[in-house]
């Protein structure tokens, strides 16, 4: 039998881009918790281990390979879920790409490459589980986003604009989804991966040049995969069935739930010149919010 205390028995979650790093971590967990998983990649090496290792330690899990960016694998992976497992109570939408360059030398072939896995792959994947969620009563749909959706990165262009794009999308679907019992909501992990050693190697860079000693992932408000997974495991359990539309940021130490964008500072009138509107807006804070990790 798996370790844990079962908070998730017998529920049935896909776990896209689940081979390495995050995903991997949270459908190890969601297992160990008692879940049948379906792990997903584009390596089927990768997959097959991933699978073997959970089933050894008393799991279930299934693989599924191929890339979310393909319609045919988005469907695959719901199918699997019920073919093998007997139905889907939960995705996970993990996978994702980069491909960093600034604006004025990214290719439209870099670009399409990232929207067509990040966001649109999520879209896929969430409309094909939402179907089956529907006709079964509901279920629960979890974007894991990035800060680069809301926080300027040098680079990601690309990126950024997939992980907003995915925002967007859970508002639409909260609105849409909630009639037929599924729930929407979105994680923001600060983990230590493959993608964030950029962040790494640039503080070991700047550490290095000013002569002090390069700073940890841990010193830096980063998480491990395995300090970040039990975020996912309650977010698909029972006892958060009452969270719905929401963001959750979480770096295995500091969690912090975010709120939907709202106005700040309303002034009215009944008309408005342009002096007025440059005087109103004159003293509007400029600096981007980056938060205390």
């Amino acid at each position: 039998m798996p370790a844990g205390t079962g908070v998730v028995e017998g529920r049935r979650v896909v776990v896209t881009g689940s081979t390495r790093g995050l995903g991997r971590a949270f459908a190890e967990a969601l297992a160990a918790e008692g879940a049948s998983v379906v792990v997903n990649g584009t390596n089927g090496a990768l997959v097959d281990e991933v699978v073997d290792g959970i089933r050894a330690r008393g799991g279930i899990a299934t693989g599924c390979t191929g890339s979310v960016a393909d319609d045919e694998v988005a469907a695959a992976l719901v199918s699997t879920s019920i073919d093998a497992h007997g139905g889907i109570d939960a995705v996970v939408n993990n996978a994702g790409i980069v491909r960093d360059r600034t604006l004025t030398n990214m290719t439209p072939e870099e670009f399409d490459e990232v929207i067509a896995v990040n966001l649109r792959g999520t879209w896929s994947v969430s409309r094909h589980a939402a179907r089956a969620m529907r006709d079964r009563g509901g279920g629960m749909l979890l974007q894991v986003i990035s800060g680069s959706a809301f926080v300027g990165s040098v680079g990601q262009t690309n990126y950024a604009a997939s992980k907003a794009g995915v925002m967007g999308m859970l508002y639409a679907w909260d609105v849409e989804l909630r009639r037929f019992g599924i729930r929407v909501n979105a994680l923001w992990p600060v983990a230590e991966t493959d993608m964030t050693q950029v962040v790494f190697e640039g503080a070991r860079r700047r550490a290095e040049q000013s002569g002090r000693d390069a700073p940890a992932p841990r010193d830096m408000g980063f998480g491990t995969p395995e300090e970040i997974a039990p975020v996912v495991v309650h977010l698909c359990s029972d006892a958060a069935a009452h969270l719905r539309s929401q963001l959750v940021t979480f770096n295995g130490r500091k969690l912090a739930r975010w709120q939907h964008p709202r106005e700040v500072d309303v002034r009215r009138q009944d008309a408005w010149t342009i002096d007025q509107l440059a005087a109103a807006l004159a003293d509007a804070d400029e600096r981007v919010h980056v938060p205390e990790l």
